[in-house]
């Protein structure tokens, strides 16, 4: 969640590992997705109560809970879902856009600090542009939201044409891969190993 549940329970939590699966799998991810729950560490005796619980509720589940993640997993593709409830996940978010903007402004002040690392930056230029367009937030746009039922999308308040475009793609996926029919039924029947 990106900010949509600030405040939920260890089942929301388990229905968005549900959620986070069968998008992963309708968007042509792998059919048996890995999830981690965010927490403080990576020890089971770790987080608050919320947490606790749910990660007991995706532990004795049938889903590939590889256990809890921490921040710094999110950007290393440890698992291919990370669950979080929305107040965790928008300041996530936000930090992830203002480091993006941050390191931006940082390597042009430096390129531009004299000559020498002027002509350093021209020389760098296919590398940078290349690496500005891997972290460009606007090809991310487009929070789904789960759980509806229908296909929704939430852009970005500061999106542009070109943003809105991977919104609606995104959109387009879900509808294509029938994304809507996969939560249905793994939500309403959670399969649950014997404790």
């Amino acid at each position: 969640d990106l900010g949509a549940n600030v405040d939920c329970s260890a089942d929301h939590l388990f229905q968005f590992a549900v959620m986070g699966s069968c998008l992963v799998t309708s968007s042509g991810g792998p059919t048996f997705p890995s999830i981690g729950l965010l927490n403080v560490g990576s020890e089971d005796i770790k987080g608050n109560e919320v947490v606790k619980e749910a990660s007991e509720l995706l532990k004795h589940s049938s889903l590939n809970f590889k256990g809890n993640v921490e921040g710094t997993d999110i950007y290393r593709g440890t698992t291919d879902v990370i669950v979080c409830d929305g107040f965790v996940g928008n300041i996530a978010l936000k930090t992830s856009e203002g480091l993006a903007q941050m390191l931006g402004k940082y390597l042009k002040e430096e390129f531009h600090r004299n000559a020498f690392t002027k002509t350093l930056g021209l020389l760098a230029s296919p590398v940078i542009n290349q690496f500005k367009k891997r972290v460009d937030h606007r090809r991310y746009n487009g929070a789904s939201l789960l759980g509806l039922r229908g296909i929704v999308v939430k852009s970005h308040g500061a999106a542009d044409l070109y943003s809105m475009g991977f919104a609606m793609q995104r959109a387009y996926e879900e509808v294509k891969h029938s994304m809507l029919d996969a939560i249905t039924d793994n939500i309403q029947v959670p399969e649950q190993k014997e404790l």
